[in-house]
């Protein structure tokens, strides 16, 4: 029964320590999160910096899972190469052992716990806050607070004296080798069922504080714990591209790897350790290992990037797809308990430029069509057909997506952000209706041979160059909050189609009564309708970008 009753007290005090990190995590990455993605997304190529990247960003959110989940996002949205992915996977590794030195320092050697109420105390009046940046601030502090709380229960769950749990593990730890190789696989479990080497690496360092286990065998933990970590990148990559799952099992290989190489050297890596750490503080050594262990193996691995870019190329290798390149699908894809809800509204606005450049293209196949009003352009109509009902799919599948980041714990930007990308893409996809009855207007032209005025193509060119520089500036500015110069540009830009349009009109009805064609006229002012209804489009895009956070 006391057996029993440990193990209740240590799944509580661990749920605690879970919740708190999650919460801490949550918070640092509404308050920083947005600014963290950007550096994430715009890294080079160089693999120092990728590294550097990878280990800052963990450092700051405290979650190596986190990042990498982060990682396989941005790969699976093309955000990120495949190649740059690997060296962010390294950095994480080395920025997770920042939460090791933490928890062995302000969880071992200081009363951390008797602050954690008033870190709470702080907190909370920052929760409540109406702004935003004080809240965020405040869910990281009551998190913090949580996080040292479990940590307190946990130390108290484990006793040195605990003779059940001692006789339980004493004869797995007096194997030789078999014990180093057998904990590596308990803490690679111990991490799975968590879903966070932090919280695993608070218990390995509660087990060695209590005296329960040794060095040796505490440091095989902790290396298990870097392969069970990759869990969450695994899950991330289930149903999304394949060089996201190439990114994932870049970080499965990375750390198993990492582990080998590390077993091979066991015994002088662990004396090396002994060295630099002298003493008897066993949390301050391990924390010293995972750091060492994590360092030495990104230097021994940095140098083959490209190669092992080729070896997980031919592991995971492109996949024959029977899919119809005419069918749009977006799905929205949950990761695990690390989450990171605004991730995905990065996929969703690169979802959306791809959607603005086919608005674009329809506008542009349909200057083709009208510049030519004696050719047959059946192909070029079928082209435009597909390509509005494509724009139909983008918009449900993208709507649907975004309502879903919505139902997340998204900050107040996303959510912001979340319901403007909603109109954008409706906007989008009526620009793309509009291209279609331009086309339509065209082919009923063609079929019935309904003459314009003589100089109709030219006026109506002219009319579209102001349309089509609207649709390059929208697309200029996609996803970014518009400045008051650029609102006012788009305004300039709306007016003077405005303009245009009255003197089209005007022209027409002039025609009319001069004996004109009434049919041809007719079928002009519709032209005209239509291509002003893209400005006005355009124009309501600009006064959404306007309102992005």
């Amino acid at each position: 029964m006391g057996i029993i009753i440990t193990i209740m007290e240590i799944v509580g005090s661990l749920g605690l320590f879970l919740y708190g990190m999650k919460v801490m995590s949550d918070g640092i990455q509404k308050a920083a999160g947005e600014k963290l993605q950007s550096i994430l997304n715009h890294i080079t190529s160089n693999r120092f910096v990728a590294v550097f990247t990878g280990f800052a960003i963990t450092a700051i959110i405290q979650s190596s899972s986190a990042t990498t989940v982060m990682v396989v996002s941005f790969v699976n949205a093309g955000l990120l190469t495949l190649t740059q992915s690997i060296g962010v996977i390294m950095g994480a590794n080395i920025g997770t052992t920042i939460t090791g030195w933490i928890v062995s320092i302000l969880g071992f050697k200081f009363k951390i716990a008797a602050l954690a109420l008033p870190i709470i105390g702080v907190g909370l009046p920052l929760f409540f806050s109406q702004k935003k940046n004080r809240k965020n601030w405040g869910e990281f502090m009551i998190g913090f607070g949580l996080l040292f709380i479990g940590l307190g229960y946990l130390k108290k769950s484990v006793p040195s004296d605990n003779q059940t749990l001692i006789d339980f593990i004493a004869p797995y730890t007096d194997l030789g080798f078999g014990s180093v190789a057998l904990f590596v696989v308990f803490g690679a479990i111990i991490t799975i069922i968590v879903h966070s080497s932090s919280a695993s690496m608070a218990i390995v360092l509660t087990m060695a504080a209590s005296g329960l286990v040794g060095l040796d065998v505490a440091a095989a933990m902790i290396m298990g714990s870097n392969i069970g970590t990759t869990i969450d990148a695994y899950l991330a990559s289930i149903g999304a591209t394949v060089n996201a799952k190439r990114a994932a099992r870049v970080h499965l290989m990375f750390n198993i790897l990492g582990v080998v190489v590390i077993l091979l050297i066991f015994k002088p890596f662990m004396t090396l350790i002994r060295t630099i750490v002298p003493g008897d503080e066993i949390t301050t050594t391990l924390a010293m290992f995972h750091t060492i262990f994590n360092i030495t193996n990104t230097l021994v691995f940095i140098g083959f990037v490209p190669q092992i870019a080729k070896l997980v190329v031919k592991m995971v290798p492109d996949r024959a797809t029977d899919e119809d390149p005419n069918v749009y699908k977006l799905e929205y894809i949950r990761s695990t308990i690390q989450d990171t809800p605004e991730l995905n509204l990065v996929k969703a606005q690169k979802e959306i430029v791809h959607m603005t450049q086919l608005v674009e293209d329809m506008f542009k196949t349909y200057l083709n069509v009208f510049q030519n009003p004696d050719k047959k352009m059946g192909d070029e109509v079928e082209k435009l057909r597909d390509m509005e009902d494509y724009s139909d799919q983008m918009q449900e599948e993208i709507t649907s997506f975004l309502m879903e980041c919505s139902k997340d714990n998204l900050n107040e930007d996303g959510r912001i952000n979340a319901t403007n990308m909603i109109r954008i893409v409706s906007e989008l996809e009526s620009i793309g209706d509009s291209c279609f009855s331009l086309i339509m207007l065209s082919e009923k032209k063609y079929n019935k041979d309904i003459p314009l005025h003589a100089n109709a193509i030219n006026e109506i060119m002219s009319y579209t160059k102001l349309v089509d520089e609207f649709i390059l500036f929208i697309k200029n500015h996609i996803n970014e909050h518009l400045s008051q110069k650029n609102f006012d540009k788009a305004h300039e830009l709306e007016d003077k189609i405005d303009d245009y349009r009255n003197k089209l009109r005007k022209e027409a009805r002039n025609q009319i009564s001069e004996g004109a064609d009434v049919k041809g006229e007719l079928l002009y002012i519709d032209i005209v309708r239509h291509i002003e209804r893209i400005g006005d489009y355009c124009l309501n895009i600009a006064q959404t970008l306007r309102k992005f956070a």
